[in-house]
């Protein structure tokens, strides 16, 4: 008799396992970012609150990302790459005018339950961005940074298109701060200064057609 309620919890725990493998959906997908800086990543010096600002000046940029999900009814995770040009408009930046960001972001989304075609969602996550630039209007002159952990939010939706590709418009805040290193320059003995942006996205993604 034990041997049977065995063999029937053992099953019981397949079908069970089976039946969330089944349930979950994977996706990869591109997408095109617009970015804008704010605060003192978009001030000059001139108007920065604080004179130890090293990296500012940071205009609109656009830029590309990857992501991957996998996701369970209403919940998920994911895992995503940035690379994002910024404008640089003042004195500190190189000749070419620009400031490069980059990194990986992993966290969790939340889509509203049962829908199909659109599915709106929150989600956020941790970030691990650097970012890479001039200083002193010098080509010889490099800024760079650690990576350091920092956080996203955002929201969206996907747009279900022939079963298995979703069209996905979102917006997200980013927030981080980056301890800038320039060779030659004696940098604020800080913890970093703030890199944060706001980025409206438009992706597309392939995912299984189940579990969604």
């Amino acid at each position: 008799m034990r041997t049977i309620r065995r063999t029937i919890s053992l099953a019981a725990g397949f079908v069970s396992l089976a039946s969330a493998l089944a349930a979950q959906s994977i996706s990869i997908g591109l997408r095109g970012s617009g970015s804008f800086p704010t605060g003192s990543f978009s001030q000059s010096q001139a108007s920065a609150t604080s004179s130890d600002a090293v990296i500012e000046g940071a205009k609109s940029g656009f830029g590309y990302g990857l992501d991957a999900g996998l996701s369970f009814s209403f919940i998920g995770v994911y895992a995503s790459f940035d690379h994002i040009k910024f404008d640089c408009e003042t004195a500190t930046c190189q000749t070419d005018g620009k400031y490069t960001l980059q990194g990986v972001t992993a966290g969790v989304k939340l889509a509203v339950p049962g829908a199909s075609l659109l599915r709106p969602f929150v989600k956020g996550g941790v970030t691990f961005n650097d970012l890479q630039g001039g200083y002193g209007g010098q080509s010889s002159n490099a800024l760079t940074t650690d990576k350091a952990p920092g956080y996203e939010i955002g929201v969206g939706a996907d747009v279900s298109l022939l079963g298995i590709l979703s069209f996905t418009p979102q917006a997200r805040y980013v927030g981080q701060n980056l301890k800038a290193k320039i060779p030659g320059v004696i940098t604020p003995a800080v913890s970093g200064q703030a890199v944060n942006y706001y980025s409206f996205d438009l992706g597309l993604s392939v995912h299984t057609p189940f579990g969604r």
